[in-house]
């Protein structure tokens, strides 16, 4: 078979659809979409960066930076191809970049899920269990669990992949009514019944995403009502401004991607599915190194301590070069 086409149908290249009721903002789309994806991989890169920080050499702060890992790849499977087709003519996208946009997507999103509940639960235990927590979250059982969220996401979606490459598609060049290659979007283009497969994506996301927000809802009701204990009103408070901060950018990764995924049929409104894509792919990825970190007192002053440094070593690099410019 020749790279990048599909055997069935040979199919070797879709036509991506972008926004095409947004034509006429074009220039400012890219604008904002550039400025959201640089704000994403900046945000994302100084959590990984600070991680090194010895104060931050917790359980906390190392899913923290497994998470940054994860919004920089899950945005830049996206993002970067979406410019680009801003500043050409040409949509076009090979069959292979489909298929494999398809499978990372759907693999760093259900990583990024599993790492949310255990996320949830590293919380929980820290504050409701504080004196099993050194004990329950030590550094082998955090890499394997890390590990686990990253297996977890890697192999289930690789039948759903293959099953999606396989296809016959009835159209040479496509048009895949969306920004990227989803799921819905090219079963929809599939020439023949997808029914089964669809079954099997909805058991799929419904197995991932449900039983993820279960832990994580859990995780985070047991965290409530141990703050509702909390005697001081001020640590009350800071405690659910926390909380709530949390909540809310898990409502809307969830919320998006259960009205997306956990649902029978794939062939819903295009519209609100573009909606709904642009929450997980362009609110919540830049959000959450402010949400989950950059706020924090802990990360501010190690932020605070890694420019003063950087700036040190670029004031004596600078100073060395005017010393020997001098000399000249």
């Amino acid at each position: 078979m020749a790279p990048g086409k599909n055997q069935s149908s040979g199919v070797t290249e879709f036509i991506l659809a972008g926004f095409p009721n947004l034509n006429n903002t074009k220039a400012e789309l890219f604008s904002v979409f550039l400025l959201v994806y640089l704000l994403t991989l900046t945000g994302n890169v100084l959590i990984g960066v600070v991680g090194a920080d010895t104060r931050l050499q917790t359980p906390m702060y190392f899913f923290l930076g497994n998470l940054s890992c994860l919004e920089i790849l899950f945005t830049s499977v996206i993002i970067p191809k979406m410019l680009s087709n801003f500043l050409s003519r040409q949509h076009t996208i090979s069959f292979a970049a489909c298929t494999t946009q398809f499978y990372f997507y759907f693999f760093l999103g259900a990583s990024e899920f599993l790492l949310l509940a255990v996320m949830s639960v590293d919380r929980y235990l820290a504050i409701c269990r504080p004196l099993h927590y050194p004990l329950l979250m030590n550094g082998t059982v955090c890499s394997w669990v890390a590990l686990a969220c990253w297996m977890g996401g890697l192999f289930p979606v690789l039948g759903s992949t293959v099953a999606v490459a396989l296809l016959p598609f009835c159209e040479q060049d496509g048009v895949v009514q969306h920004f990227f290659c989803d799921s819905g979007a090219l079963l929809r283009l599939a020439c023949t019944n997808t029914k089964k497969l669809e079954e099997t994506d909805f058991v799929l996301a419904s197995l991932v995403i449900v039983s993820s927000l279960m832990i994580t809802a859990v995780s985070y009701g047991h965290i409530v009502l141990a703050v509702l204990r909390i005697p001081s009103v001020s640590g009350r408070q800071k405690a659910f401004s926390t909380c709530t901060s949390h909540l809310m950018v898990v409502t809307l990764f969830y919320g998006s991607a259960i009205f997306l995924y956990v649902r029978l049929s794939q062939s819903g409104s295009v519209d609100t599915n573009w909606a709904a894509t642009v929450v997980t792919t362009f609110v919540t990825p830049p959000l959450n190194p402010f949400i989950y970190a950059l706020r924090n007192k802990r990360v501010k002053e190690a932020l605070k301590d890694m420019f003063r440094k950087v700036g040190a070593g670029l004031w004596g690099i600078f100073y060395l070069l005017r010393v020997s410019i001098g000399r000249q």
